[in-house]
């Protein structure tokens, strides 16, 4: 409901307000916009809320499809939300709906989230249509909410242990059930709590299952996800401790995945591949027993190049989608060699420890060289020393390039001859640090046809020796927005000249040979 309302922005106050609709608030004429804007996002929740007790014209709620609570309580919240405009909200029939705590010097102040409840309390006695349901819901709130929403189909809580006790009014109540996410669950015995709830649903009908935070499962609830393991197709799991990545091989039977999300927020993870190697075997079965796999992300997890290598090898595997972060180029050689056998990938991102001896930079280039369907390329820190050449290469090879973030060191206008070859090419970020001329942005931007509609060119880390005066800049901003409605942002460098930090590198260099 609020993410297509015009009304509840979250209190933006990028929104007009004519004349006429402040005439609409006469007895409010001296709030400024953003206290207008609180007061129609007040009264739009009102009025859903009034809905369900029938005093409306309207049974609005009769169709509402998605209810996202969270949006509510940040009205609460709202630092404009107070005296008139929390008096206007709270009169009447919802008087009795306030719930206050107890505040400093003995005063009461609003509970944005038990307060929240209470009117989702309300509002769900009339949404028969309800589909998804959102927000920092109480478990006892959720218990009562289930059986009054029987086409629920999607549940994303704040807290996992509100879970406690849903399973079995879902299978009863609700057949369509089949998405689940939650922020945390961090109670000592979220495990077989959670274990318990996947075994209570109807069996083979959860498909999306996302933590967005820490949650303490492990072994026990990856292995009842097998109770779903034909319908599980999607699986992300963030800030993973070293119990639950111990545990991943207890995955082993959902096989028909194809989405999988693994992170580690701390990047305190063991390295399975030496320090529990079995362990490390039994996952990578698992993983490459996912023929349906098509994007993969694992993000700080030690070692985790190993573990995707030999999914980027297995030849019935076609993945679109690549995200590896937290990795060093030095231990990922065979990684990037693996990468050529994706040809069917569409979008990459690498972010990792880049290092310009070795042959590192160009098994990292010779591979990405081979994938030609990329449209989404980004290469952050691992790129470092890229140079123009490597550039140039790239764009030569990456023909369907649509976006493409990268570092480098001391690119110049050399690479603008290639970039022109990326003929759908719509955002480019050069973070590298650049020596880029008025002159040669210029002739690339003039150089853009009608695929390049809309190209936003960021050049961030440009040296500070090749600064670009205000009228180069306002000229390069006229030029993209006539030829192709575009934008330029342009960046300085922070520190150290080019010459400078070359001549450091040098040295740094020659101490270590």
């Amino acid at each position: 409901m609020h993410d297509v309302s015009p009304v509840t922005n979250r209190g933006s106050s990028d929104v007009d307000i004519s004349a006429q609709e402040r005439a609409k608030f006469t007895y409010k004429a001296r709030l400024n916009q953003e206290e207008v804007m609180t007061m129609r996002w007040a009264q739009l929740w009102r009025t859903i809320i009034t809905s369900a007790l029938g005093k409306t014209l309207f049974p609005y709620t009769r169709y509402i499809r998605t209810l996202n609570l969270e949006d509510l309580e940040e009205l609460l919240q709202d630092s404009k939300f107070k005296n008139r405009i929390s008096s206007m909200f709270f009169d009447g029939e919802l008087a009795a709906h306030k719930v206050e705590t107890s505040g400093p010097k003995n005063t009461l102040r609003l509970d944005p989230g038990r307060t929240s409840n209470m009117l989702g309390d309300i509002i769900t006695t009339s949404t028969p249509m309800l589909e998804e349901l959102s927000g920092k819901i109480e478990n006892d709130a959720l218990l009562r909410w289930i059986p009054r929403t029987p086409r629920l189909r999607l549940l994303n809580l704040w807290e996992g242990g509100a879970l406690v006790g849903a399973g079995p009014l879902l299978r009863q109540h609700c057949h369509q059930f089949k998405t689940l996410s939650f922020w945390a669950w961090s109670h000592d015995d979220a495990d077989q709590r959670f274990a318990d709830f996947l075994n209570e649903i109807n069996p083979q009908t959860l498909e999306s299952l996302e933590i967005f935070s820490y949650a303490k499962i492990g072994a026990e609830s990856f292995l009842t996800l097998s109770c779903h393991r034909d319908s599980l197709k999607e699986l992300k799991l963030n800030s993973i401790d070293s119990t639950a990545m111990h545990s991943l091989h207890m995955l082993a039977g959902c096989t028909n995945l194809t989405t999988l999300l693994l992170t580690d927020a701390t990047n305190r993870s063991v390295y399975l591949k030496t320090a529990h190697h079995e362990i490390f075997l039994e996952i990578v079965a698992w993983l490459t027993s996912c023929k349906k796999l098509r994007s993969v992300t694992v993000r700080n997890i030690r070692g985790g190049h190993d573990l995707i290598t030999p999914i980027l090898l297995e030849n019935d595997i076609h993945l679109t989608s690549l995200e590896l972060r937290g990795y060093a180029m030095a231990d990922g050689r065979d990684f990037h060699q693996a990468l050529a056998n994706q040809t069917s990938l569409q979008e990459l991102q690498l972010q990792g420890d880049s290092d310009e001896t070795g042959d590192g930079v160009a098994t990292l280039v010779e591979s990405l060289s081979q994938l030609v369907n990329l449209t989404d390329l980004r290469l952050q820190e691992i790129s470092d020393y890229f140079t123009d050449e490597v550039l140039g290469r790239l764009a030569r090879s990456l023909p369907k390039l649509e976006g493409w973030y990268t570092s480098g060191w001391g690119v110049t206008d050399a690479i603008w001859g290639d970039m022109v070859l990326l003929k759908s090419l719509r955002r480019l970020d050069m973070a590298a640090l650049s020596r880029f001329t008025a002159n040669g942005i210029l002739d690339f931007i003039l150089s853009l046809g009608p695929g390049n509609k809309g190209l936003v060119l960021a050049i961030m880390n440009a040296d500070v020796d090749c600064d670009l005066t205000e009228s180069e800049q306002t000229m390069i901003k006229e030029t993209i927005s006539a030829q192709v409605d575009g934008r330029f942002e342009f960046q300085l460098q922070r520190g150290m000249t080019f010459h400078q930090i070359k001549r450091i590198t040098v040295a740094y260099i020659v101490l270590r040979s």
